[in-house]
C-alpha cells in the first residue's frame, strides 16, 4: 500500500498496582471471574486519559475532571450507579500513577458489572470500577504523527443514535469500531473512517476528524453521531486561540477527498494527520500547515509550554 511503517500492536507494560473497587492491588491479582456480566454482554463504560511530564519536571493528567465526568455520564446513560464519587475517582487516578511511579502514562478507568446473575435483564450485579495505568506511546506510531496515515472509508456504518448512545464511551459500542479497524488494516490501511446512516462522515474508529479547505476547518458538530471527544473540544479551542475559523457541519466523503488537509484527534491518537483516503492523496500528501500548528500547540500544552489553558492540567 505504501512505505510508512505501521505501529498497531500495543503491548501493555506491566506496572506494580491497579486500583480496583477502592483499593490498590498487585497487578497480577487484579482479576475477575469468567462470569463477569460485562465480559459477556458489553454493558460497561471506560475512559482513555493521558498523563504527560512537563518541561519543569512535574507530571499532569490532562483534563482529568472532564474525563471523570464523562465516565460518570456514560455510566448514567447505562443506568449504572458508580459506588464512588467523581472526586474519589479523580484522586484515585492520581493515586494509581503515584503508586506506579509513572511520570507519563495512559490511564484506563473501567466501570463494569461483576459476576453473580446472568442474562440480559440482570440488574443486581455489583458495579465495579478499575483504574489501570501503563506506558503507551503514539497510538498510530511516531512516524504517523509526522508523515500522516492512509485511511479507508469503512463499509461499517457508525452506530446510530436511534439504537445506541453516541456520546457514551461504552464498552460494547467498540465492536463496531473494532470491525471497521480490522477491515481497514487487513486491506493494508492504517485507520478506518466511518460514515453515518445518511452517508456523512462521522468519525474514525477511535478518533474525531477534521478537514481543511481554503484555510477553513470543518468538523462534525457535537450533536452528530460522533463521540463528544475531549481532545476534539481541546482542538476546537486551540484553533480558536490561533484565530483559525471552525465550522461545525456534516460533510460527505467527497469533501474528504477534496480537502487540503485532513487530521484526526483523540487521547490515544493525539493529533494525527491523514495523507491519503481511499487511494486519493490529500492535499500534498503530507502533514499540512494547520495540522502542524495544531499539533505543536497540542504538545506544547501537554508539556506545560503553551502559556494558557493551564486549568486543564491536573498536576500530580
Amino acid at each position: 500500500m505504501d512505505d510508512v511503517e505501521r505501529t498497531e500492536r500495543i503491548v501493555v507494560q506491566k506496572a506494580d498496582k491497579i486500583w480496583l473497587d477502592g483499593e490498590l492491588v498487585d497487578w497480577d491479582k487484579a482479576n475477575v471471574h469468567v462470569l463477569t456480566h460485562t465480559l459477556h454482554y458489553g454493558l460497561g463504560a471506560f475512559e482513555g486519559i493521558r498523563c504527560y511530564q512537563c518541561e519543569d519536571g512535574r507530571s499532569q493528567v490532562f483534563r482529568l475532571r472532564d474525563h471523570v465526568r464523562r465516565l460518570f455520564d456514560s455510566a448514567h446513560l447505562l443506568m449504572m450507579d458508580i459506588p464512588f464519587s467523581q472526586e474519589e475517582i479523580f484522586e484515585a487516578c492520581k493515586e494509581t500513577l503515584r503508586a506506579n511511579k509513572q511520570e507519563e502514562a495512559y490511564l484506563r478507568p473501567l466501570v463494569f458489572f461483576g459476576d453473580g446473575a446472568m442474562g440480559l435483564g440482570s440488574a443486581e450485579n455489583k458495579v465495579r470500577l478499575a483504574i489501570i495505568t501503563w506506558k503507551w506511546g503514539a497510538y498510530l506510531g511516531e512516524e504517523a504523527l509526522e508523515k500522516g496515515i492512509h485511511a479507508k472509508v469503512s463499509s461499517y456504518m457508525r452506530n446510530s443514535p436511534r439504537s445506541l448512545f453516541p456520546k457514551g464511551k461504552v464498552v460494547g459500542h467498540y465492536v463496531n469500531s473494532i470491525l471497521a479497524k480490522r477491515e481497514a488494516m487487513l486491506a493494508g490501511y492504517d485507520e478506518a473512517i466511518m460514515l453515518d446512516g445518511e452517508g456523512f462522515v462521522s468519525e474514525a474508529s477511535g478518533e474525531n476528524i477534521f478537514i481543511v479547505r481554503d484555510g477553513v476547518v470543518k468538523t462534525p458538530g457535537y450533536s452528530t453521531g460522533a463521540l463528544g471527544g475531549i481532545t476534539w473540544d481541546t482542538v476546537v479551542k486551540l484553533l480558536g486561540d490561533m484565530n483559525i475559523p471552525v465550522e461545525f457541519d456534516r460533510f460527505a466523503r467527497d469533501e474528504l477527498y477534496l480537502a487540503d488537509e485532513v487530521f484526526m484527534c483523540g487521547t490515544a491518537a493525539e493529533i494525527t494527520p491523514v495523507r491519503a483516503v481511499d487511494e486519493r492523496k490529500i492535499g500534498e500528501g503530507k502533514r499540512g500547515p494547520i495540522a502542524t500548528k495544531v499539533q505543536k500547540a497540542y504538545f506544547d500544552l501537554m508539556h506545560g509550554k503553551y502559556g494558557a489553558r493551564e486549568e486543564w492540567l491536573d498536576f500530580l
